[in-house]
Formats: C-alpha cells, structure tokens, sequence
C-alpha cells in the first residue's frame, strides 16, 4: 500500500498499520466466506450439464429454478440486513451460513420440478443478507478512500470461485455412480458441507465493532473512529436520513435499477456460460476449465479497475463506462459462432462485469449511514438481485423460443447498457464521499 494519499499528504504511521491490521484480519476470511457463498448459488450451471438431462428439466424449469432462488432473497434481504445491524455481523452471518450450506447440500436430493423449485427458493431465503451485510460491515471499517479496493477485494471471491469452483464443479460431475448417488449430487454435497463449517467459526471469529476488537491497539482504535466518525458527521450534516427516507429516494431507487441491469448480465452469464461452453463440444471436465478463464481476467481487472477509482477519487466513469463495455461485448457475441473468439468476446464482458461489481457500492456508501445504509444498501441489493431472476429466465425463455443462447446475451445486453446510462445521469455524491479533501 502506497504511504501517500492520494490527496498528496503524508500517511501516518497509525494510519498504515490500522488498515493494515484490519486487512489481514477480515478480508482474508470475508473473501473465503463469500467464495462458498457464491459458489453454493451457481454452482447450479455446473450441475445443470447432467442434470437437466435427467430430471428432463426443459430451458424454461432450469431457468425458473436458478432464479427463484432470487424470489426468496429479495423477500427477506432488508430485514435480514436490518438483523445483522441489530444483533451483530459475528452472530448473523453465522446463522445465514450455516442454513444456506445445509440446504445447498439437501439440493442432492432433487428429484422433480416441485422439489428443485422448493430448495431453490429456501436457498435464497437462507442467504439473505449475506452480501449486503458484509457490504454494511466493511464501512465499520474502512474510511471512504479504501473503500473500493477493499469492497474489491472482498468482491473477489465472486470471480475467483468460478477461477477455482468451475473445474472443481468439471470434475466433481465425474464422481457419477460413487456410492450410488449421481455427480450432480455429489457436486451439491461436497461444496455444501465447507459453508456450514466456516459458519461456525464465524460466531467466533468476527469482530462486531472496531471498539471490541482485542486485536487493534488503543491508538489505532481511536484514530479509525476519529476518521470515521468525522465521515458520518459530514454526511448526516448534508441530511440525515431516516429508514423510511432512505428506502424511498430516488437516489436509492435510482441505484437500485442501475444494480438491476448489472445484476442481469452478472447471473445470465454465470449460470448459461457453462452450457454455452459445453455446446464447443467439450467435456464436463474441459467445460469447467474454459469457463473459468473469463473470471481470471475479470479478477485481476477488478483489483486494478478498483484501485484506479481509489486513486482518482472518481466513481461514475469507473461504473458507467464498464456497463456499457458489458452491453456491447454480450451483443457481440451473439453474431459469432466462432468457439475461440466467443470466448475472447465474453472475456471481455466478464472484464465489464467485474470492474463495476468492484466500484459499485462505493455510490450508496459515500452518502448513507447508520440504520438508513443498512436497510438501504439491502433494498438496492434485493431489488437488483431480482434480475438474478429476471436475468438467466430471459435467456431461457429466448433460448427455448429460438434454440439459441446467443440470441439471449443480445437481448440481455439491452439492460446493462440502460443502467450505464443512468449512471452517468444519476452522477455521485463525490464531495460527500471525500470529507478530507475539502479540508
């Protein structure tokens, strides 16, 4: 980390080593926790290679499954983000891993239409709130301009659990007739057990507040929460928002359909890039490598892409512009049949995708704290998550019409380009977000 801000003066000694010390404690953990996170919900686009084919699961019921998942998050997002702000990160986010990795393991036991929907649906219910939990807790945290690359960082585990979960999921697909069970099922089992395990040393291992963790000194202790607090007095000094007003703005409204169209592209992509993969004519175990190169990509332009906006002290090009880069590169590659230059195509979508998903949730944070930022920043993530619905069923349902996947990715890329386009209308609350430069 470089030992100037970016505003040019010097950074303290107890500026470094706080946030330093903060680091090495929560991301590392974070970032493991959300990659089973992530990889319990689309590791259904893996499993769909042989079991679509056994439970004779249409385009449309596979599509009608992996998203209602997001029918049952969106329900119960606000409220559970306004528990984790009640009752502590250690405690709920230890509950919500704990239910979504035993029910991501009872998905072994599909057997109809009726029970995949189901299981589907209470998976979403039990992972309510992870994401925009961990989203509310980092800003207990990290002061305003280590948000991006920290939200970043965090947000890795998205990418790199498909960089590591696609061939594990290729391969796991190969343990078919092992102890009798099918390797769809195993694949459920196995990646099911991990979340459950860390949900319990997640009770014991977070640190709620900065003010109870043993493992900061009293010093760095009292220079994060000077900065912190000074962060919270310039924003409420704008406005002070209360639950109800931050969960009617149009501002908030506003971010939410911009999440909405990232949203689409992130899961239409996640949960048919398998399938699409496969149509090369590849093996189960072929398709999990190739699917993940992508994601490589993706995974280190996010770092950089976030750093730079860090750097820049700048957030709507580094949030619009990769969401225009999405809509064209999905519309590209609807017109190419080629394998090879497919892949470069989607790559470079997946690059779109995964430099906004690092800048994005740095808009809400820099202007909303408190009770306002958690019921705030779960509403923007529930109602954008419903294109995580709206997303893979649009696809499906195009797919079945046509017999083309790729006429899916061209209407798909109609949603991220409209949410770039608000962003560069909505703009950024960048004098907000930036208290010290004003100083």
């Amino acid at each position: 980390m470089s030992q100037t801000t970016y505003a040019g003066n010097a950074k303290s000694d107890i500026e470094t080593s706080t946030i330093r010390a903060i680091s090495w404690r929560l991301i590392p953990f974070l970032v493991l926790a959300y990659f089973f996170s992530y990889l319990d919900r689309v590791n259904l686009g893996f499993a769909a290679l042989t079991m679509n084919a056994e439970l004779k699961f249409t385009p449309l019921i596979f599509s009608w499954g992996a998203g209602i998942f997001f029918i049952g998050y969106f329900i119960f997002e606000v409220p559970s983000n306004l528990a984790l702000e009640k009752f502590g990160a250690s405690r709920w986010i230890a509950r919500i891993m704990v239910t979504w990795g035993i029910i991501s393991a009872l998905m072994a036991l599909v057997s109809g239409e009726t029970s995949f929907y189901v299981l589907r649906f209470l998976l979403g219910i039990a992972e309510a709130g992870f994401f925009p939990g961990i989203i509310l807790y980092l800003t207990y945290w990290y002061p305003a301009e280590y948000r991006a690359r920290f939200l970043a960082a965090f947000a890795i585990a998205v990418p790199v659990s498909t960089v590591i979960g696609a061939p594990i999921s290729g391969l796991l697909l190969g343990l078919d007739g092992v102890m009798g069970l099918k390797g769809w099922q195993w694949l459920f089992i196995l990646e099911g057990i991990p979340s459950v395990l860390l949900g319990i040393v997640t009770w014991f291992y977070l640190t709620d507040r900065p003010e109870k963790a043993d493992w900061l000194t009293a010093e760095q202790k009292a220079w994060l929460k000077t900065k912190l607090d000074s962060e919270i007095a310039a924003k409420q000094a704008v406005k002070h928002l209360s639950l109800g007003e931050a969960l009617s703005s149009p501002k908030v409204i506003t971010l939410s359909l911009i999440y909405f169209g990232f949203v689409a592209a992130l899961y239409g992509m996640q949960f048919w890039l398998p399938q699409i993969v496969k149509a090369f004519g590849l093996t189960n175990a072929q398709t999990g490598f190739v699917t993940a190169i992508p994601y490589l990509f993706g995974t280190i332009a996010m770092i950089l892409w976030a750093r730079r906006s860090d750097a820049k002290r700048e957030r709507v090009f580094h949030v619009g512009a990769p969401m225009i880069l999405i809509a064209i590169a999905l519309a590209i590659s609807s017109y190419i049949t080629d394998p090879t230059i497919t892949m470069v195509v989607l790559t470079v979508a997946a690059i779109g995708v995964f430099c906004v998903f690092g800048v994005f949730w740095t808009l809400p944070t820099a202007w909303l704290s408190g009770t306002a930022a958690a019921g705030a920043i779960a509403l923007i993530n529930s109602i954008g998550n419903l294109a995580g619905f709206g997303g893979p069923y649009l696809i499906g349902w195009v797919k079945e019409a046509t017999g083309q996947t790729s006429t899916g990715l061209l209407v798909l890329a109609i949603l991220p380009f409209l949410a770039g386009i608000l962003v560069f209308i909505g703009g950024h609350e960048t004098r907000h977000e930036f208290v010290e430069q004003r100083r």
